[in-house]
């Protein structure tokens, strides 16, 4: 069953922690990204876990190993899942997989595929087919021993083909039917995003803007739910 990540997309310790609040019980994880990293630091991670939420630290690293491998090492030991770019070649990826490996609770590893910003055609220096990219990408991130991939759910199916059904998906721009695409590009409802197979579907600001976060978290854990129900795996 594919499990709901709500991303804290906010500048405010506090707030944060209130929404947070407020999504007790109805969602598994949150996700701290860089824009709530830059303002709280690290010390924002515990108290996130103190409510019993499993913790997606997205900070999408990207360097040479051996930073990687000590910044992989220092956030997991607060982290349940990590972002790593897969451009940044089998020795970072191995250098990260084998720093989580250190920690005391291992975090799972991801490694980013193409940023579910671009449309066709926008990406520097590639004309070719996204879909294609992302899952050749995940195929290598799969030999490398990651846990598993973010990707649209555009290319989840692609990848699950490629891979096999028990290396994971992560999807953001996820949007309910209703809700506009912001500076999203290759989006996807709720119920699509199972459908093709997605694992973690994360959504920011479908939640953080709606007048009830929880009421609108609430709905798209159950049209997930539902669509689990109509296309069992």
């Amino acid at each position: 069953m594919a499990e709901l990540v709500v991303a804290l997309d906010l500048s405010d310790a506090g707030e944060a922690l209130r929404l947070a609040d407020s999504l007790a019980g109805i969602v598994p994880w949150v996700k701290v990204g860089l824009e709530l990293h830059s303002h709280a630091g690290p010390a924002l991670l515990r108290p996130l876990k103190e409510r019993g939420f499993k913790v997606f630290l997205d900070l999408k690293m990207f360097d040479i190993p051996n930073t990687v491998s000590h910044a992989v090492r220092t956030a997991g030991a607060s982290a349940d899942m990590l972002t790593i770019h897969t451009l940044g070649g089998e020795r970072m990826c191995r250098a990260a997989l084998e720093a989580a490996g250190q920690c005391d609770s291992p975090p799972l590893i991801f490694g980013v595929t193409v940023l579910t910003s671009f449309a066709p055609g926008e990406l520097p220096g590639y004309a070719g087919d996204l879909r294609e990219l992302a899952a050749d990408l995940a195929v290598k991130g799969r030999a490398w021993g990651l846990d598993g991939v973010v990707c649209s759910g555009h290319e989840a199916a692609a990848v699950k083909a490629r891979c096999g059904a028990t290396f994971r998906c992560l999807t953001p721009g996820i949007r309910p039917a209703a809700a506009g695409d912001d500076d999203q590009r290759r989006v996807m409802t709720p119920a699509q995003a199972v459908q093709a197979g997605a694992d973690y579907l994360v959504v920011g600001r479908p939640i953080l803007r709606a007048p009830d976060p929880a009421a609108a978290a609430r709905a798209i854990v159950e049209d997930m739910e539902h669509s689990a129900i109509r296309n069992p795996s």
